[in-house]
């Protein structure tokens, strides 16, 4: 009769591979975010009337926190934001926006709450499509790149 080897005790996994692994998962969730954005916004905004791509990311992310996954918040970094709520209310939200506006395609920071570790993070949302412009005009005047909003995601590190 054949034995199966033992099976190793579980690895453990060192606090660094750990974060690394969250900032590998925020860029995933970024990309998936950003593509339903686009797609929706593609698809089915024709007019103006329509459910912005935006309300709809929003609800998402309520959705997403709601269920203990995440949360993510989508910021503005114009200055002139649609709903006031919008706009970045702590020193690592304003410092993103900062860093953002500046020319970098990241920003984040490993933090301790209530004895757990958090990976937070942000990343630059330029306009990418036209039709942008038809809910929010003075989009126009953001240059080619620069980021008109952010995504700014707290994520456990497990």
């Amino acid at each position: 009769m054949a034995c199966s080897p033992p099976v190793p005790p579980e690895a453990t996994v060192s606090p660094e591979a750990a974060v690394e692994r969250t900032r590998k998962q925020v860029r995933m969730l970024d990309d998936l975010y950003k593509t339903a954005v686009v797609l929706i916004t593609t698809h089915y905004v024709n007019e103006s009337s329509t459910l912005p791509a935006g309300t709809a990311a929003i609800a998402l992310f309520d959705a997403m926190k709601e269920k203990g996954w995440h949360d993510v918040s989508l910021l503005d970094a114009t200055g002139s934001p649609l709903v006031a709520k919008n706009v970045a209310d702590d020193d690592f939200e304003k410092m993103a926006v900062e860093k953002l506006k500046a020319g970098e395609s990241y920003f984040d920071e490993v933090v301790e709450r209530d004895g757990k570790t958090y990976l937070r993070a942000a990343t630059p949302l330029p306009v990418v499509l036209e039709k942008c412009i038809m809910c929010h005009p003075h989009y126009s005047e953001a240059k080619e790149g620069e980021p008109i909003g952010i995504l700014s995601y707290i994520v456990p590190v497990e």
